[in-house]
């Protein structure tokens, strides 16, 4: 007898979260696979393995109309002096920070849009 992939679907359905995280867990040792490697390779038919970003850049585009705000706010992230931050404001396009960790380059870009800055991560 074979089982349809609607009703494997339709038995995860009725499983609650802890059923469904152990029987991941079984089938990873069963398979000798880790879910997540699943994930990446699944991607794979797209022409080049989908790994996830780890690394961000933060690009200023544009120092907007309140230039002062901006400037103060790279030097508080750069730690640049005011002159540096000044020639980096005005030299928009321009990387802010370079490969930094989603979470830093989010926290980034919501100061730099604070104070009135266009801003992109890349």
């Amino acid at each position: 007898m074979s089982i349809t992939k609607d009703q494997i679907l339709e038995a995860f359905a009725e499983m609650s979260v802890m059923e469904v995280v152990e029987l991941i867990e079984a089938m990873e040792e069963k398979f000798g696979v880790s879910a997540a490697a699943a994930v990446v390779a699944g991607g794979a038919g797209e022409g080049a393995a989908a790994e996830e970003k780890t690394e961000f850049d933060v690009v200023l585009t544009s120092h907007g109309d309140n230039k002062v705000a901006v400037i103060k706010a790279l030097r508080g992230a750069t730690g640049l002096g005011l002159k540096e931050a000044k020639g980096m404001a005005e030299s928009a396009p321009v990387a802010v920070k370079e490969g930094i960790s989603k979470e830093e380059a989010e926290a980034l870009v919501k100061d730099l849009e604070a104070a009135g800055a266009a801003v992109e991560i890349k």
